[in-house]
């Protein structure tokens, strides 16, 4: 006859865990002796031995009374649920462990990879980090309005990277980012390169064919963004419109520009 410090270190749990099991009715407690300690059978250690078997491997106390009591056939089956249950567990912590990575990489945060190849990109042709923080939100709110038109539209961004003019205007502002000046004059040169991109988009049919045109609050968030990003944006507005364009994030070519 054992003790219940005896019974916990050959059944290999703790004693605080024994008193548990008492407490849930998973384990029957015994009677005390004459001296008024517990003894414990050996037909104890082997049942508390099939509960810590069971428990460490992932059954819920709530169901090992039943599965001790369970014949071969109701046994089996009950493994297999709780099996079941495991692998979708440890699915759902792939999925986890796998997010945490990307957190992990900074550009990653919400994005798909192609668009954190887009970004990469950006940095070698030279554009800033505050620059690439701007672009990184801004593709954070398009990802979540179309998650699945990114990899359709990202090789034609791509693309557009091999015009020298796209890559001077990342650059121009990526030095007017790094410059606190109210109205700094490389403006007026950020603004001639995108005019004179829009009217290369809107000479291809690149502009008339955009068939989400119509959804006003994507563009409207990522016009809030620039401007919540650097003030100046409204300022390189007002001049895209003095060369004929409204916006940047979604092109419109003014009826007559403004004299």
């Amino acid at each position: 006859m054992l003790t219940i410090g005896q019974l916990a270190a050959y059944a290999g749990v703790t004693v605080r865990a024994v008193r548990h099991y008492h407490q849930i009715g998973l384990l029957p407690e015994p009677e005390r002796d004459a001296s008024g300690y517990r003894r414990y059978s050996a037909t104890a250690v082997v049942s508390l031995i099939k509960i810590r078997t069971l428990a460490d491997a992932g059954v819920p106390l709530s169901q090992i009374s039943q599965m001790l009591q369970a014949d071969e056939a109701t046994f089996a089956g009950t493994v297999e649920r709780i099996d079941s249950h495991l692998r979708d567990q440890i699915e759902r912590l792939e999925t986890s462990r796998k997010q945490i990575a990307q957190l992990a990489a900074g550009d990653s945060l919400a994005l798909p990879s192609e668009v954190t190849s887009y970004l990469d990109r950006l940095r070698e042709i030279g554009t800033s980090e505050r620059m690439l923080e701007a672009e990184r939100d801004g593709w954070i709110l398009i990802a979540a309005r179309w998650p699945d038109r990114i990899r359709e539209w990202i090789p034609a961004k791509l693309a557009q990277l091999e015009d020298p003019q796209l890559v001077r205007l990342y650059r121009v502002l990526s030095e007017i980012g790094e410059s606190d000046a109210s109205d700094d004059p490389r403006l007026e040169e950020a603004a001639d390169i995108m005019a004179a991109l829009a009217e290369q988009a809107h000479a291809s049919g690149e502009i008339l064919r955009h068939e989400d045109a119509h959804d006003d609050l994507p563009f409207d968030l990522l016009d809030a963004l620039a401007d919540e990003t650097d003030p100046r944006a409204q300022r390189l507005r007002d001049l895209m419109r003095d060369r004929g364009w409204s916006g940047w994030n979604r092109m419109e070519r003014l009826a007559k520009p403004p004299e």
